[in-house]
């Protein structure tokens, strides 16, 4: 592995961790600022926000920069927003530390996965962006318990002094690994972009937004149920309410698994790997309306739950990438950003189904209806690009006969 892709999965294990870390700590920052604990989840909520607006604009913004630039830049912000939000002295304050690190949440990942995929041959590219998200899965595992265990028993601000710390030791991994130039489409050298004009032409590619609905549809359907995975746990399967952080920790050695093995096969297979994958995401997520009532059942489905939903992220990232070839950092960035749309997305239609009164386990059916609906979309994108192979065959097989009938005259 080159050391690149590690100095990569250091920066996404910071950005993983501060993500989700903050859920844990909302009584503490509820306590320290005098307000309440709907107030203190503005700081999930603002971060969410700024990772779908940053996205693309932090991407056009550093559309004829250079990406190793780029990669630099986003740490120093995200270095910032976390030291500002371990000094904090207002709780407007906090926010603000909160959104400047989001910003270089999507592009981060976004411009991250063009780096990995250029490190290594095409037909490890998947797996090398798999490498990078591993940080990412990690997280969830590792840095998000650790975190708010350390915020909770000493202090919340240096739980994010700590990720800014992170963040410095990314930083320097990024400036000192991660080659100047990056790999075009043809294998050529560049060091920076195809500017605004041509990063916002990959968008009209019918397959990049295919894959973005995709995105926002399959990961989405996860969501839906680890969003309200508490009450399931507590009111359905039997569990202590201590017991979800552990819960939650299987379901982050879910995403390890099934980011490993989805970027593996994946470069063998993407579509299959991808069909298989969001298929069996949706007969978990529909069983889970079941199992859930089960201990051992639903510890088990949770954890499949992650690592199907986790295996769709490395094939749909290359995916985006093979289609936006010319210019795929926007596109890549955008799809970043299209998996926080669908985890917000997937949250309001499930309480949508318990403010309505329906069982606490129906939200795991809106997510295996939302990871059906990106298998539908797969289909779609299979079939239109099988159709447009064989126009372009067509067309090459005309092409060749014109030239021999015009070597015969």
């Amino acid at each position: 592995m080159p050391l690149a892709l590690l100095a990569l999965a250091v920066g996404a294990f910071g950005i993983g961790t501060t993500e989700f870390v903050v859920t844990g700590l909302l009584p503490e920052v509820s306590d320290a600022y005098g307000v309440s604990i709907p107030t203190a989840g503005f700081t999930a909520s603002g971060y969410a926000l700024g990772v779908v607006l940053g996205a693309p604009l932090t991407a056009l913004a550093g559309a004829r920069v250079s990406r190793k630039r780029m990669l630099t830049l986003m740490m120093v912000l995200f270095t910032a927003g976390n030291a500002l939000s371990a000094v904090a002295p207002a709780f407007g304050v906090l926010l603000a530390g909160r959104v400047v690190a989001s910003l270089a949440h999507g592009a981060f990942f976004g411009i991250g996965s063009v780096v990995a995929a250029s490190l290594v041959a095409p037909e490890r590219r998947a797996g090398a962006i798999a490498s990078m998200f591993t940080g990412l899965t990690v997280a969830n595992v590792v840095g998000v318990p650790a975190g708010t265990l350390l915020g909770q028993q000493v202090s919340w601000r240096l739980t994010f002094a700590v990720i800014a710390v992170i963040g410095l030791v990314a930083l320097a991994g990024v400036a000192t690994l991660v080659p100047e130039g990056a790999k075009d489409a043809r294998g050529g050298e560049r060091t920076g972009g195809p500017g605004i004009r041509g990063e916002l032409t990959a968008l009209r590619n019918a397959q990049v937004l295919l894959a973005m609905g995709m995105t926002v549809l399959g990961f989405g359907g996860v969501f839906a149920a680890i969003t309200y995975i508490a009450p399931m746990m507590t009111e359905a399967a039997g569990y202590a309410e201590s017991t979800v952080t552990w819960l939650l920790a299987l379901f982050g050695v879910g995403l390890v698994a099934g980011n490993l093995v989805g970027g593996r096969y994946a470069d063998r297979a993407l579509m299959p790997a991808l069909c298989t994958t969001l298929t069996a995401l949706a007969v978990a997520l529909a069983s889970f309306t079941f199992t859930a009532h089960d201990k051992v059942a639903a510890a088990i489905t949770l954890a499949l739950i992650g690592a199907f939903g986790f295996a769709t992220v490395p094939p749909l990232q290359k995916r985006v990438l093979d289609h936006a070839a010319a210019a795929p950092t926007l596109a890549s960035a955008l799809n970043i950003g299209a998996f926080n749309l669908g985890n917000a997305l997937a949250a309001w239609l499930g309480g949508l189904t318990l403010t309505a009164g329906a069982g606490v386990t129906t939200p795991n059916l809106v997510g295996a209806a939302m990871a059906t609906g990106a298998l539908a979309l797969a289909a779609l994108a299979a079939v239109l690009e099988r159709r447009d192979r064989a126009y372009a065959g067509q067309r090459l097989r005309s092409a060749a006969r014109a030239s021999d009938r015009a070597t015969s005259r």
